[in-house]
């Protein structure tokens, strides 16, 4: 596997370095992340790693946060995805939490999604339909424009035209949530969409071997 060596000789992982040079993600090299990575645990055992919802680096910082819609992909491409970056040591937060207490999204998660170098928001077919997904990529968002995070989007079964124009079942859940929630929290969800709708991301129905040649391409 390559790595690629900064000037200041901290070494990149190969999931940034691809991010860099990737032709589908053209970044300013005057944006490069200096990765530091952590060696996989291969003593670790396998189903241990299964049951966590993150690997939690020293001081909380994360390099990269994944967003998505359990029913939707929890059990295919997320799972495949967060275990490929984790076991080449990129440090990864997803929540995996079924079971809310409350509605207000925790000052955890905002915090561990602020402190991500990266979040990648997995955007298919449900993913609107959540208020805990929408309120984390409205905060992505936030973090982008404010901080300079960089926000990667993967549209799984998704055209991202219909998200970025609220077409369809994406106009529908919009819809839905202006019925019982602040029209302001809403119309931020909303702008959310359109905005992330309008990034350059993979789109898996591009991608001609599905979605584990997809994973192999973002890893």
């Amino acid at each position: 596997m390559m790595y690629i060596q900064s000037r200041k000789r901290k070494w990149v992982s190969p999931f940034s370095s691809f991010l860099l040079f990737s032709p589908h993600f053209p970044l300013n090299l005057n944006c490069q992340t200096n990765w530091k990575r952590k060696k996989p645990n291969h003593s670790e055992d396998p189903n241990s790693r299964a049951s966590s919802s993150s690997t939690t680096p020293p001081g909380g910082d994360y390099e990269v946060f994944l967003s998505f819609r359990g029913k939707d992909t929890r059990k295919s491409f997320t799972d495949y995805l967060y275990t490929s970056l984790v076991d080449v040591g990129i440090q990864v937060f997803r929540d995996d939490n079924e079971l809310r207490v409350g509605e207000e999204i925790g000052p955890e998660l905002l915090r561990n999604i602020s402190q991500s170098k990266i979040s990648i928001p997995i955007i298919s077919d449900g993913y609107a339909s959540s208020k805990w997904c929408l309120r984390e990529l409205a905060h992505m968002l936030k973090c982008k424009r404010n901080e300079g995070q960089i926000v990667l989007p993967i549209f799984y079964k998704v055209d991202p035209s219909q998200v970025r124009h609220l077409i369809g079942r994406w106009e529908d859940a919009i819809n839905a949530h202006k019925k019982n929630l602040d029209k302001m929290i809403v119309q931020e969800w909303e702008e959310a969409l359109k905005e992330v709708g309008s990034l350059k991301g993979w789109e898996s129905e591009k991608v001609e071997n599905g979605y584990m040649f997809l994973h192999q391409d973002i890893v």
